[in-house]
Protein backbone atom coordinates (compact mmCIF):
# COMPACT_ATOMS: atom_id res chain seq x y z
CA UNK A 1 0.00 0.00 0.00
CA UNK A 2 1.34 3.01 -0.88
CA UNK A 3 1.22 6.18 1.27
CA UNK A 4 1.52 9.53 -0.40
CA UNK A 5 2.72 12.27 1.70
CA UNK A 6 4.46 14.12 -1.25
CA UNK A 7 4.41 16.50 -4.64
CA UNK A 8 7.25 14.23 -6.43
CA UNK A 9 5.36 10.92 -4.88
CA UNK A 10 1.79 12.36 -6.06
CA UNK A 11 3.19 13.24 -9.18
CA UNK A 12 4.71 9.65 -10.24
CA UNK A 13 1.77 7.78 -8.76
CA UNK A 14 -0.55 10.32 -11.07
CA UNK A 15 2.04 9.54 -13.67
CA UNK A 16 0.85 5.95 -13.60
CA UNK A 17 -2.77 6.58 -13.25
CA UNK A 18 -2.88 7.95 -16.47
CA UNK A 19 -2.16 4.81 -18.42
CA UNK A 20 -5.56 3.47 -17.18
CA UNK A 21 -9.14 3.43 -18.04
CA UNK A 22 -10.87 3.91 -14.52
CA UNK A 23 -9.74 4.42 -11.45
CA UNK A 24 -11.66 3.95 -7.77
CA UNK A 25 -11.84 6.62 -5.41
CA UNK A 26 -13.11 7.04 -1.93
CA UNK A 27 -12.56 9.88 0.71
CA UNK A 28 -11.95 10.23 4.13
CA UNK A 29 -13.41 13.27 5.21
CA UNK A 30 -14.77 14.96 8.50
CA UNK A 31 -18.29 17.44 8.70
CA UNK A 32 -19.12 17.56 12.27
CA UNK A 33 -17.29 20.42 12.93
CA UNK A 34 -17.58 22.73 9.98
CA UNK A 35 -19.94 23.65 7.04
CA UNK A 36 -17.58 22.79 4.43
CA UNK A 37 -16.08 18.97 4.68
CA UNK A 38 -12.09 18.85 5.85
CA UNK A 39 -10.89 16.09 3.52
CA UNK A 40 -8.65 13.96 5.20
CA UNK A 41 -7.84 11.18 2.80
CA UNK A 42 -8.19 9.86 -1.03
CA UNK A 43 -8.35 6.34 -1.39
CA UNK A 44 -7.39 5.68 -5.55
CA UNK A 45 -7.15 2.25 -7.08
CA UNK A 46 -7.53 0.19 -9.90
CA UNK A 47 -6.58 -3.36 -11.16
CA UNK A 48 -2.62 -2.63 -10.93
CA UNK A 49 -1.81 -0.12 -8.10
CA UNK A 50 -3.40 0.97 -5.11
CA UNK A 51 -2.55 4.37 -2.80
CA UNK A 52 -3.28 6.41 -0.21
CA UNK A 53 -3.34 10.16 -1.15
CA UNK A 54 -2.83 12.28 2.35
CA UNK A 55 -3.74 16.03 1.21
CA UNK A 56 -3.21 16.92 5.82
CA UNK A 57 0.77 16.21 3.93
CA UNK A 58 2.72 19.76 4.79
CA UNK A 59 2.67 21.55 1.34
CA UNK A 60 1.76 18.77 -0.68
CA UNK A 61 -0.12 19.99 -3.91
CA UNK A 62 -3.40 18.15 -5.30
CA UNK A 63 -3.32 19.98 -8.74
CA UNK A 64 -1.64 16.46 -10.81
CA UNK A 65 -4.63 14.16 -9.23
CA UNK A 66 -6.95 16.98 -9.90
CA UNK A 67 -5.81 16.56 -13.60
CA UNK A 68 -6.69 13.05 -13.68
CA UNK A 69 -9.86 13.71 -12.52
CA UNK A 70 -10.03 16.26 -16.14
CA UNK A 71 -9.09 13.16 -17.87
CA UNK A 72 -12.14 12.21 -20.28
CA UNK A 73 -10.29 8.93 -21.27
CA UNK A 74 -10.48 7.71 -17.63
CA UNK A 75 -13.64 6.23 -16.15
CA UNK A 76 -13.68 7.62 -12.25
CA UNK A 77 -15.83 4.77 -9.90
CA UNK A 78 -17.23 5.85 -6.55
CA UNK A 79 -19.86 4.22 -4.30
CA UNK A 80 -22.81 6.54 -3.15
CA UNK A 81 -20.10 9.16 -4.69
CA UNK A 82 -22.58 12.17 -4.12
CA UNK A 83 -20.42 13.62 -0.84
CA UNK A 84 -17.10 12.69 -2.65
CA UNK A 85 -18.13 14.22 -5.90
CA UNK A 86 -19.11 17.55 -4.10
CA UNK A 87 -16.21 18.00 -1.82
CA UNK A 88 -13.70 17.30 -4.73
CA UNK A 89 -16.12 19.85 -7.24
CA UNK A 90 -15.55 22.44 -4.18
CA UNK A 91 -11.80 21.86 -3.56
CA UNK A 92 -11.19 22.03 -7.68
CA UNK A 93 -13.89 23.72 -9.04
CA UNK A 94 -14.99 21.13 -11.63
CA UNK A 95 -16.53 17.39 -11.51
CA UNK A 96 -14.95 14.59 -12.52
CA UNK A 97 -15.55 12.86 -15.86
CA UNK A 98 -16.91 10.45 -16.50
CA UNK A 99 -18.20 8.41 -13.75
CA UNK A 100 -19.76 5.72 -12.30
CA UNK A 101 -21.11 5.15 -9.15
CA UNK A 102 -21.70 1.35 -8.17
CA UNK A 103 -25.03 2.11 -6.20
CA UNK A 104 -26.63 3.20 -9.22
CA UNK A 105 -25.43 0.01 -11.11
CA UNK A 106 -26.53 -2.06 -8.32
CA UNK A 107 -30.22 -0.27 -7.85
CA UNK A 108 -30.26 -1.40 -11.94
CA UNK A 109 -28.65 -4.85 -11.39
CA UNK A 110 -31.59 -6.44 -8.73
CA UNK A 111 -29.03 -5.27 -5.36
CA UNK A 112 -32.49 -3.01 -3.67
CA UNK A 113 -32.18 0.59 -3.51
CA UNK A 114 -29.35 1.53 -1.58
CA UNK A 115 -27.02 -1.38 -1.41
CA UNK A 116 -24.38 -0.41 0.84
CA UNK A 117 -20.72 -0.97 -0.23
CA UNK A 118 -20.23 -3.32 2.53
CA UNK A 119 -23.49 -5.75 1.20
CA UNK A 120 -21.74 -5.27 -2.41
CA UNK A 121 -18.13 -6.60 -1.49
CA UNK A 122 -20.02 -9.65 0.88
CA UNK A 123 -21.73 -10.47 -2.17
CA UNK A 124 -19.67 -10.05 -5.28
CA UNK A 125 -16.24 -10.24 -3.68
CA UNK A 126 -17.16 -12.85 -0.91
CA UNK A 127 -15.47 -10.76 1.76
CA UNK A 128 -16.82 -9.38 4.80
CA UNK A 129 -15.08 -5.81 5.61
CA UNK A 130 -14.00 -4.81 8.74
CA UNK A 131 -15.74 -1.45 10.11
CA UNK A 132 -14.64 -1.29 13.53
CA UNK A 133 -12.67 2.23 11.98
CA UNK A 134 -15.39 3.69 10.13
CA UNK A 135 -15.95 6.57 12.84
CA UNK A 136 -12.44 7.48 12.79
CA UNK A 137 -11.25 10.87 13.63
CA UNK A 138 -9.43 11.05 10.34
CA UNK A 139 -7.90 14.22 10.30
CA UNK A 140 -5.19 12.69 13.51
CA UNK A 141 -1.95 12.20 12.46
CA UNK A 142 -0.16 9.34 12.26
CA UNK A 143 -2.78 6.79 11.80
CA UNK A 144 -2.94 3.55 12.86
CA UNK A 145 -2.10 0.40 10.16
CA UNK A 146 -6.02 -0.53 11.09
CA UNK A 147 -7.18 2.75 10.10
CA UNK A 148 -4.86 2.75 6.62
CA UNK A 149 -6.09 -0.96 5.60
CA UNK A 150 -9.72 0.25 6.11
CA UNK A 151 -9.44 3.68 4.23
CA UNK A 152 -7.68 1.50 1.37
CA UNK A 153 -10.22 -1.58 1.66
CA UNK A 154 -13.19 1.42 0.04
CA UNK A 155 -11.18 1.56 -2.98
CA UNK A 156 -9.33 -1.53 -3.74
CA UNK A 157 -12.28 -3.92 -3.74
CA UNK A 158 -14.18 -0.85 -5.49
CA UNK A 159 -12.61 -2.52 -8.34
CA UNK A 160 -13.93 -6.07 -8.56
CA UNK A 161 -17.39 -4.72 -7.25
CA UNK A 162 -17.12 -2.01 -10.56
CA UNK A 163 -15.76 -4.78 -13.07
CA UNK A 164 -19.05 -6.82 -12.00
CA UNK A 165 -21.65 -4.33 -12.76
CA UNK A 166 -19.85 -3.57 -15.96
CA UNK A 167 -19.59 -6.86 -17.32
CA UNK A 168 -23.73 -7.45 -15.81
CA UNK A 169 -24.63 -3.87 -17.66
CA UNK A 170 -22.93 -4.94 -20.64
CA UNK A 171 -24.59 -7.90 -21.23
CA UNK A 172 -27.46 -6.85 -20.17
CA UNK A 173 -27.76 -4.01 -22.43
CA UNK A 174 -28.29 -1.67 -19.63
CA UNK A 175 -25.07 0.14 -19.45
CA UNK A 176 -26.75 3.45 -21.00
CA UNK A 177 -29.32 3.15 -18.07
CA UNK A 178 -26.56 3.88 -15.39
CA UNK A 179 -25.57 6.68 -17.53
CA UNK A 180 -28.60 8.73 -17.48
CA UNK A 181 -28.64 7.99 -13.85
CA UNK A 182 -25.00 9.44 -13.66
CA UNK A 183 -25.86 12.80 -15.66
CA UNK A 184 -27.12 14.16 -12.61
CA UNK A 185 -24.29 13.27 -10.36
CA UNK A 186 -22.37 15.41 -13.27
CA UNK A 187 -24.52 18.53 -12.81
CA UNK A 188 -22.75 21.18 -11.21
CA UNK A 189 -26.16 22.14 -10.04
CA UNK A 190 -26.44 18.42 -7.76
CA UNK A 191 -24.04 20.54 -5.41
CA UNK A 192 -24.80 24.20 -5.58
CA UNK A 193 -26.39 24.91 -2.46
CA UNK A 194 -29.09 27.57 -2.92
CA UNK A 195 -29.86 29.46 1.04
CA UNK A 196 -33.58 30.26 -0.03
CA UNK A 197 -34.38 26.83 -0.68
CA UNK A 198 -33.07 25.17 2.70
CA UNK A 199 -36.43 25.98 4.29
CA UNK A 200 -38.04 23.29 2.31
CA UNK A 201 -36.52 20.82 4.34
CA UNK A 202 -37.55 21.36 7.28
CA UNK A 203 -40.35 19.08 8.39
CA UNK A 204 -43.30 21.51 9.11
CA UNK A 205 -46.89 21.51 9.06
CA UNK A 206 -48.08 25.37 8.44
CA UNK A 207 -49.75 26.54 5.54
CA UNK A 208 -49.28 29.96 6.17
CA UNK A 209 -47.58 32.18 3.47
CA UNK A 210 -46.31 34.98 6.15
CA UNK A 211 -45.24 31.88 8.87
CA UNK A 212 -43.31 30.39 5.95
CA UNK A 213 -42.08 33.60 4.36
CA UNK A 214 -40.22 34.10 7.67
CA UNK A 215 -39.09 30.53 7.93
CA UNK A 216 -37.35 31.13 4.04
CA UNK A 217 -35.93 33.89 5.36
CA UNK A 218 -34.10 32.35 8.69
CA UNK A 219 -33.56 29.39 6.75
CA UNK A 220 -31.48 31.33 4.40
CA UNK A 221 -29.68 33.63 7.12
CA UNK A 222 -28.66 30.67 8.57
CA UNK A 223 -27.64 29.08 5.87
CA UNK A 224 -25.29 31.80 4.96
CA UNK A 225 -23.82 32.87 8.36
CA UNK A 226 -22.68 28.63 8.33
CA UNK A 227 -20.90 29.18 5.19
CA UNK A 228 -19.03 32.40 5.99
CA UNK A 229 -18.04 30.77 9.37
CA UNK A 230 -17.98 27.94 8.04
CA UNK A 231 -19.77 26.36 10.94
CA UNK A 232 -22.36 23.35 10.90
CA UNK A 233 -26.18 25.17 10.66
CA UNK A 234 -27.34 23.35 13.80
CA UNK A 235 -24.59 24.70 15.57
CA UNK A 236 -25.89 28.07 15.19
CA UNK A 237 -29.59 27.38 15.31
CA UNK A 238 -30.99 23.84 15.36
CA UNK A 239 -34.17 23.65 13.21
CA UNK A 240 -36.65 22.71 15.73
CA UNK A 241 -35.68 26.03 17.55
CA UNK A 242 -35.69 28.00 14.01
CA UNK A 243 -39.32 26.33 13.53
CA UNK A 244 -40.36 28.05 17.12
CA UNK A 245 -38.64 31.54 16.08
CA UNK A 246 -40.60 31.77 12.63
CA UNK A 247 -43.91 31.40 14.76
CA UNK A 248 -43.09 33.95 17.51
CA UNK A 249 -41.80 36.64 15.12
CA UNK A 250 -39.65 38.70 18.13
CA UNK A 251 -39.18 42.13 17.63
CA UNK A 252 -37.02 42.33 20.84
CA UNK A 253 -34.82 40.23 22.91
CA UNK A 254 -37.65 40.14 25.86
CA UNK A 255 -39.27 38.38 22.55
CA UNK A 256 -36.96 35.20 22.87
CA UNK A 257 -38.30 34.33 26.40
CA UNK A 258 -41.19 32.80 24.55
CA UNK A 259 -39.10 30.19 22.36
CA UNK A 260 -38.95 26.71 23.28
CA UNK A 261 -35.48 25.18 23.47
CA UNK A 262 -33.46 28.26 22.38
CA UNK A 263 -30.13 28.36 24.09
CA UNK A 264 -28.94 31.36 26.36
CA UNK A 265 -25.72 31.82 24.07
CA UNK A 266 -28.37 33.07 21.50
CA UNK A 267 -30.34 35.12 23.27
CA UNK A 268 -27.30 37.08 25.50
CA UNK A 269 -25.12 37.14 21.84
CA UNK A 270 -24.88 38.29 18.46
CA UNK A 271 -27.41 35.67 17.04
CA UNK A 272 -30.54 37.24 18.58
CA UNK A 273 -30.11 40.93 16.89
CA UNK A 274 -29.45 39.55 13.44
CA UNK A 275 -32.79 37.51 13.85
CA UNK A 276 -34.52 40.22 15.05
CA UNK A 277 -33.13 42.04 11.62
CA UNK A 278 -34.34 39.42 10.03
CA UNK A 279 -37.83 39.72 11.16
CA UNK A 280 -37.89 42.98 10.86
CA UNK A 281 -36.80 42.80 7.13
CA UNK A 282 -39.34 40.42 6.25
CA UNK A 283 -41.92 42.65 7.10
CA UNK A 284 -40.92 45.03 3.84
CA UNK A 285 -41.37 41.73 1.58
CA UNK A 286 -43.94 42.22 -0.84
CA UNK A 287 -47.04 40.06 -0.69
CA UNK A 288 -46.24 39.07 -4.02
CA UNK A 289 -42.73 37.52 -3.20
CA UNK A 290 -44.29 35.39 -0.47
CA UNK A 291 -44.00 31.65 -0.30
CA UNK A 292 -46.00 29.98 -2.79
CA UNK A 293 -48.52 27.40 -1.91
CA UNK A 294 -48.86 24.52 -3.73
CA UNK A 295 -52.88 24.55 -5.11
CA UNK A 296 -54.85 21.74 -2.75
CA UNK A 297 -55.50 19.00 -5.81
CA UNK A 298 -58.50 17.41 -5.54
CA UNK A 299 -58.55 13.47 -5.77
CA UNK A 300 -60.91 12.07 -7.01
CA UNK A 301 -61.80 8.20 -6.32
CA UNK A 302 -60.85 7.04 -9.44
CA UNK A 303 -57.09 8.47 -9.31
CA UNK A 304 -57.10 6.87 -6.43
CA UNK A 305 -57.79 3.11 -7.27
CA UNK A 306 -55.55 4.42 -10.44
CA UNK A 307 -52.58 5.35 -8.51
CA UNK A 308 -53.03 2.00 -6.50
CA UNK A 309 -53.10 -0.09 -9.42
CA UNK A 310 -49.46 1.44 -10.97
CA UNK A 311 -47.89 1.03 -7.66
CA UNK A 312 -48.82 -2.98 -7.51
CA UNK A 313 -47.71 -2.27 -11.77
CA UNK A 314 -44.41 -0.81 -10.49
CA UNK A 315 -43.74 -3.98 -8.25
CA UNK A 316 -44.67 -6.18 -10.55
CA UNK A 317 -42.17 -4.35 -13.01
CA UNK A 318 -39.40 -4.25 -10.63
CA UNK A 319 -39.40 -7.39 -9.61
CA UNK A 320 -39.44 -9.05 -13.44
CA UNK A 321 -36.44 -6.50 -14.13
CA UNK A 322 -34.30 -6.65 -11.21
CA UNK A 323 -34.47 -3.08 -10.78
CA UNK A 324 -35.12 -1.11 -7.63
CA UNK A 325 -39.09 0.32 -7.79
CA UNK A 326 -37.37 3.73 -6.60
CA UNK A 327 -35.20 4.11 -9.61
CA UNK A 328 -37.98 3.57 -11.98
CA UNK A 329 -40.92 5.73 -10.38
CA UNK A 330 -41.75 7.47 -7.17
CA UNK A 331 -44.82 7.86 -5.57
CA UNK A 332 -45.38 11.39 -6.82
CA UNK A 333 -44.40 10.39 -10.20
CA UNK A 334 -47.39 7.68 -9.80
CA UNK A 335 -49.96 9.97 -7.81
CA UNK A 336 -48.85 12.97 -10.99
CA UNK A 337 -49.59 10.59 -13.59
CA UNK A 338 -52.73 9.30 -12.20
CA UNK A 339 -54.16 12.81 -12.50
CA UNK A 340 -53.05 12.96 -16.22
CA UNK A 341 -50.53 14.87 -15.65
CA UNK A 342 -47.73 13.79 -18.00
CA UNK A 343 -45.01 16.69 -18.65
CA UNK A 344 -41.48 15.97 -17.39
CA UNK A 345 -42.94 12.45 -15.60
CA UNK A 346 -39.47 10.38 -15.54
CA UNK A 347 -40.76 7.29 -16.26
CA UNK A 348 -42.62 8.38 -19.35
CA UNK A 349 -38.71 8.40 -20.81
CA UNK A 350 -35.88 6.82 -21.61
CA UNK A 351 -35.59 3.26 -20.19
CA UNK A 352 -38.37 3.83 -17.56
CA UNK A 353 -40.92 4.04 -20.52
CA UNK A 354 -39.46 1.21 -22.12
CA UNK A 355 -39.69 -1.24 -19.08
CA UNK A 356 -42.59 0.71 -17.24
CA UNK A 357 -43.75 3.92 -19.27
CA UNK A 358 -45.40 2.02 -21.98
CA UNK A 359 -47.21 -0.32 -19.68
CA UNK A 360 -48.77 2.77 -17.00
CA UNK A 361 -50.37 3.74 -20.29
CA UNK A 362 -52.12 0.93 -21.31
CA UNK A 363 -53.10 0.53 -17.74
CA UNK A 364 -54.71 3.81 -17.73
CA UNK A 365 -56.31 3.58 -21.01
CA UNK A 366 -57.50 0.30 -19.97
CA UNK A 367 -55.46 -1.84 -22.46
CA UNK A 368 -53.24 -3.98 -19.63
CA UNK A 369 -54.73 -6.84 -17.91
CA UNK A 370 -52.79 -9.04 -14.99
CA UNK A 371 -53.21 -12.50 -14.65
CA UNK A 372 -52.43 -15.35 -12.09
CA UNK A 373 -51.53 -18.37 -14.47
CA UNK A 374 -52.81 -21.41 -12.41
CA UNK A 375 -50.52 -23.81 -14.06
CA UNK A 376 -46.93 -21.61 -14.21
CA UNK A 377 -47.94 -20.63 -11.02
CA UNK A 378 -46.91 -16.54 -12.31
CA UNK A 379 -48.54 -13.55 -12.89
CA UNK A 380 -48.60 -12.67 -16.21
CA UNK A 381 -49.18 -8.94 -17.56
CA UNK A 382 -50.47 -8.73 -21.13
CA UNK A 383 -51.19 -5.72 -23.09
CA UNK A 384 -53.59 -5.22 -25.98
CA UNK A 385 -52.16 -3.91 -29.28
CA UNK A 386 -48.83 -2.01 -27.82
CA UNK A 387 -49.29 1.51 -29.23
CA UNK A 388 -45.59 3.12 -27.69
CA UNK A 389 -46.42 6.30 -27.05
CA UNK A 390 -44.63 9.45 -28.30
Amino acid sequence: MLIVENNQTLENLCHELNKEDFITIDLEFLREKSYYAKLCLIQVANSETSAIIDPLAPDINLSPFFEILKNQKITKVFHSGRQDIEILYHLSGFIPTPLFDTQIAAMVCGFGEAASYETLVHKICNIALDKSSRLSDWSTRPLTETQLQYAMSDATYLVDVYKYFKKNLQENGRLHWVDEETAILSSPETYQNDPYSVWQKLKHRSHNAHYLTILRELCAWRELRAQNKNTPRQSLVKDDCLLNIAAVCPTCIEDFEQIRNIRKDIVQGKLAQEIIEVIQNCEQIPVSQYVKLPKEQNVTASQASLFELLKLLLKMTAQSSGVAAKLIASDDDLKNFSAGKDKNTPFLKGWRKEIFGNKAFALREGRLSIRYDNIKHNIDIHIDEIKPHS
